[in-house]
């Protein structure tokens, strides 16, 4: 049996949630001393106090990890997942239950972490390995590779305080990664990177699994751990929903999106941005004869109707919409824009229509994300705030498709032979 790497037993941690004022502290001071015994004190509760209430971000939380292996933790913004990593990484204390790690830890889990922000880059390496109990000259032979990888030559010698955010998380990955650490944690910070920089991390990751190191990985874009990770850990609400194979894990989390916008017209509401002056208050499907339909169908005419909250008049300035469409697993296949072809919107209007007069997306679930600015303003922002299906439709009028595994879009295409 393979040497378990990290095993958490029954872990929990709660958090008192609700405003404080002056009379708290007090309080909070007098049970100090009652819980050491110094004195007695006696305070009068106020019903300020009766609103502070007792939040569990995780709760009873089981697993095992193994050398070797790459576990994705997955799951919705709150479910306790930056939590989990925090606890791992030395940095809270859990409230219930125990956790052991056999090895050296590093952790990435927000831009800086680890870094002295007056110290320059150079200095900030050696500091760091340090922490991590390695000897001077180790990390002297590393020293280059850190520093080639991270892509910040130019500025090694310049206080990290000056270091743009991308610019930090090159080098603190680029650290984390390279200075051996039997364990290493990656919360979402990547995202901050370009795709060029995710690219060299998730390459450098599969690296660090393939020498036998642990590697967990916190992540929104599923794409990747999937193309990392072995297992996968889903979280919901604090607990552990599932502890299996990361495409069993990435399903089960995309199954319980799809219940949840099952009854709604809008989702992710929670995440809209934007001043409010109008608003999207419905999106539709439509066919080419402008009927509502449930399911898309690969090859035909499809249109979405949006449809706001109130009239928009020319009169208030240029207006632009732009639409996106992701799969499932977060990956972008799709940008329209009414800044991007020749018909502008114009008059006074409360619907727009955006037809896609033929539609090259294969079987299976989509979003679509919406973005609408005036003048130049952002006035409503939905990131996949829509949730649509496609069905297998007869693209090239011969009655065959291409495997969903091999690709999300059709294109037109022609095959000839010669001598």
């Amino acid at each position: 049996m393979s040497e378990v790497a990290i095993r958490v037993e029954d872990l929990g941690k709660k958090y008192s949630i609700g405003s404080y004022k002056a009379g708290d502290l007090r309080n909070a001071f007098g049970n100090f001393l009652k819980k050491y015994n110094l004195f007695s004190v006696h305070h009068r509760s106020t019903s300020h106090n009766q609103h502070i209430k007792e939040f569990w971000a995780l709760k009873e939380i089981n697993f095992e990890v193994k050398k070797g292996e790459a576990i994705g933790i997955i799951g919705r913004n709150g479910a306790g997942k930056s939590t989990l990593l925090r606890i791992l990484s030395r940095i809270t204390e859990p409230t219930t239950g125990f956790y052991t790690l056999n090895g050296r830890v590093s952790s990435l889990l927000e831009v800086g972490t680890g870094f002295h922000m007056e110290l320059t880059g150079r200095e900030n390496i050696y500091l760091n390995g340090t922490i991590l109990g390695m000897k001077r000259r180790e990390i002297r032979e590393k020293f280059n590779a850190i520093v080639e990888f991270s892509g910040v030559e130019q500025f090694i010698d310049t206080p990290v305080k000056h270091y743009s955010s991308g610019m930090k998380v090159r080098l603190a990955f680029s650290v984390a990664a390279h200075l051996e650490p039997e364990i290493l944690i990656i919360d979402e910070v990547l995202a901050v990177g370009d795709a060029e920089l995710q690219k060299k991390c998730l390459g450098k990751m599969e690296d660090v699994t393939g020498q036998g190191r642990t590697v967990l990985f916190v992540s929104h874009n599923l794409v990747a751990v999937n193309q990392l990770c072995q297992k996968g850990l889903l979280l919901v609400n604090g607990e552990l929903s599932y502890n299996g194979m990361v495409s069993e894990a990435v399903h089960k989390y995309i199954t319980s999106i799809k219940i949840e916008a099952a009854g709604n017209k809008l989702i992710n509401v929670e995440n809209r941005k934007g001043n409010g002056k109008f608003r999207v208050e419905d999106i539709k499907l439509l066919n080419e004869k402008f009927e509502p339909i449930n399911i898309a169908r690969t090859g035909a005419s499809l249109i979405f109707e949006i449809r706001f909250n109130r009239i928009i008049s020319q009169n208030e300035g240029y207006f632009r919409v732009d639409f996106a469409i992701d799969t499932e697993q977060n990956m972008r296949i799709g940008w329209f824009s009414s800044d991007a072809v020749e018909r502008k919107l114009s008059g006074d209007f409360k619907i727009i229509h955006l037809k896609i007069p033929r539609l090259i997306l294969g079987e299976g679930d989509y979003y679509l994300t919406f973005y609408a600015t005036l003048n130049g303003i952002v006035v409503d922002y939905i990131p996949q705030g829509y949730s649509f299906t496609v069905e297998e439709g007869d693209f090239f009028g011969t009655g065959k498709t291409i495997p969903k595994s091999q690709t999300f879009i059709y294109s037109d295409h022609q095959i000839y032979s010669y001598l």
